[in-house]
């Protein structure tokens, strides 16, 4: 491979692997989306509540006099109180999640995020593989792992946008209010980078293509 189709390589994979940060932190993380109650008094207490792809964590918040109908900009008082959703953990409680939103679409954001994280996992040991010498054709399987892992995570991304609009489109519910949080933010940055991260990473690890109209790929000479 020639130097200055290595340096290509080279920040190709940084940016891929500031996308695997991302996508780690995301997946770990449960700042995805803020929810919060319409508030019909300026004084009072609301609890608004945040969640991630595991747990939901809820606040109470002190409401203060003010026009804005909404508590999330408001000031905390009282400790976090966070639980892990009852279908991962029979053990906790977690009512409200439970019955205002769609338990199908919870596990699934969960499990496509965890088969992201599986790619990644293959990705890197091809990686670590194509350092061998004469070992450059591994960064093609490298490559294609680390673009499923970025689709994966852009399913999960939607599939939880889907979760969240269910829940505030629920009656059963008292959140009416919400926003995504940097969780969120952090899941979309990680498909940008990963997914046209990986295809540059592909298309610098294909074989030189041939010169001339009468060579094959295997005509062509080999790069030194």
């Amino acid at each position: 491979m020639s130097q200055t189709r290595t340096l290509k390589v080279r920040v190709t994979l940084f940016f891929i692997l500031v996308g695997i940060v991302l996508a780690l932190v995301a997946v770990v993380t449960d700042h995805w989306a803020v929810l919060s109650p319409h508030v019909e008094h300026g004084n009072g207490t609301c609890e608004v509540a945040h969640f991630g792809l595991w747990r939901i964590c809820t606040k109470r918040l002190v409401l203060g006099a003010s026009k804005d109908k909404s508590c999330r900009a408001f000031t905390l008082s009282g400790e976090k109180n966070c639980s892990y959703f009852r279908h991962f953990n029979p053990g906790e409680s977690s009512e409200i999640f439970e019955i205002t939103t769609q338990k199908e679409y919870s596990i699934s954001a969960a499990a496509i995020a965890v088969i992201s994280l599986g790619f990644v996992v293959m990705g890197t040991i091809c990686l670590l593989l194509s350092f061998g010498k004469k070992r450059d054709y591994l960064l093609r399987p490298t490559a294609l792992f680390y673009a499923f892992a970025g689709l994966c995570i852009l399913v999960s991304v939607e599939v939880m946008r889907q979760s969240v609009k269910r829940m505030i489109d629920s009656e059963e519910t008292a959140w009416i209010e919400y926003f995504y949080s940097w969780s969120y933010a952090c899941a979309c940055a990680a498909f940008v980078l990963l997914f046209p991260g990986s295809l540059a990473l592909l298309l610098f690890s294909l074989p030189r293509m041939p010169q001339h109209p009468w060579e094959s790929c295997m005509d062509a000479e080999p790069e030194h």
